[in-house]
């Protein structure tokens, strides 16, 4: 257990630099206003269902981490849990992307394991932005 502790210090320590990129617009300058249009119905139909939901992986039976990304279900899996590999991270944190642990896992920075979708392809920019601006407008079960 000491190890995994250690571990999880290191890599924190190592990945503190890069967490600013997450919460840096390409380009410089700061983020415009979250799309109002960017609800979990969007984000499930356009990301999780395309990307997440493969049998085995964070469908109903597979549920990975123990995370569920199935329709009817991804709201409570995600907002306000703690994550399997980071417990002091929550998975979504309302109104935080750069502290919500599903969105690291998106973008491949600050995380343990691999990104995500694992072994790709991973999202496009328009579905990250998505998932960025759900989390923004404060991960609405909407």
């Amino acid at each position: 257990m000491r190890q995994v502790s250690i571990a999880i210090l290191l890599l924190a320590a190592i990945s503190c630099g890069k967490l600013n990129e997450i919460t840096a617009p390409v380009g410089g300058g700061s983020l415009p206003p979250p799309d109002p249009a960017a609800t979990l119905s969007r984000v499930q139909t356009e990301v999780f269902n395309q990307n997440c939901t493969a049998v085995g992986c964070h469908d109903r039976i597979g549920r990975q981490q123990g995370l569920t990304l199935s329709a009817g279900l991804t709201h409570a899996s995600v907002v306000n849990v703690p994550s399997q590999q980071m417990p002091a991270i929550r998975r979504v944190q309302p109104g935080d992307f750069a502290s919500s642990y599903l969105y690291r896992k998106i973008v491949g920075i600050g995380i343990t394991g691999e990104r995500m979708p694992q072994g790709g392809p991973f999202l496009t920019d328009s579905q990250v932005t998505l998932v960025r601006d759900w989390i923004r407008r404060g991960a609405p079960n909407d």
